[in-house]
């Protein structure tokens, strides 16, 4: 199923959610930058994933170059 981009804004908080449940606690601070993020900067209105993982793992990716670049892995 397709999601939508308003979709992925209206679900972009559970995604982070989440993420933030599966990681260790030294990962806190990124979830917080990431959940001080307006979603509806990250996708065009008009974009779409393909399905709901698709949407999932374009946050996760976010939160990768965040970790990184905070030098966390």
């Amino acid at each position: 199923m397709k999601v939508k981009a308003i979709e992925f804004v209206m679900n972009y908080e559970s995604y982070v959610k989440e993420i933030e449940f599966v990681v260790r606690a030294e990962f806190g601070p990124i979830i917080q930058k990431m959940l001080k993020i307006d979603p509806d900067d990250l996708i065009r209105p008009e974009a779409y994933f393909e399905h709901e993982n698709n949407a999932k793992g374009f946050v996760w990716e976010i939160f990768i170059k965040k970790a990184k670049k905070e030098g966390l892995i």
